[in-house]
């Protein structure tokens, strides 16, 4: 078996969103969320997504969004549970695992998880009464 590479460079990365987007369209769980309650030009949203994991990844200052925000309107149109953030977090560490090993791997899997934990208590705490974004 070949052995594989850690991730190194943006077209590591590149590779990476590639593959997960497109086990993600095609997910039961979560796809539903990237294909019919959002209509994401792919053109736009996989480099978006490239400079995100660029900038956790390489310290570079490059990602210009808000993900809380966005995901705080998305759930407003479809709700988003934890079962949701599970499948985000475990098909991106499958999608990892299944392409790259090595020390940019395991902090793209730590960064996983807490983005993941911090969305969903961001979500739980949108969907209070005295919620102020």
């Amino acid at each position: 078996m070949k052995n594989k590479k850690d991730i190194a460079q943006r077209l590591d990365i590149e590779l990476l969103i590639n593959h997960f987007y497109t086990r993600v369209k095609s997910d039961p769980i979560i796809g539903h969320f990237f294909t019919e309650v959002v209509q994401l030009s792919w053109e736009k949203h996989i480099p978006i997504m490239i400079d995100f994991w660029e900038s956790l990844l390489f310290d570079k200052v490059i990602y210009k969004g808000n993900p809380i925000e966005k995901h705080l309107e998305l759930n407003k149109k479809s709700p988003m549970s934890e079962v949701h953030f599970k499948q985000w977090m475990s098909l991106f560490s499958a999608s990892l695992d299944e392409l790259f090993e090595g020390e940019k791997v395991e902090l793209a899997k730590t960064k996983v998880q807490q983005i993941g934990q911090l969305m969903q208590f961001k979500i739980d705490q949108s969907n209070q009464a005295n919620f102020i974004q």
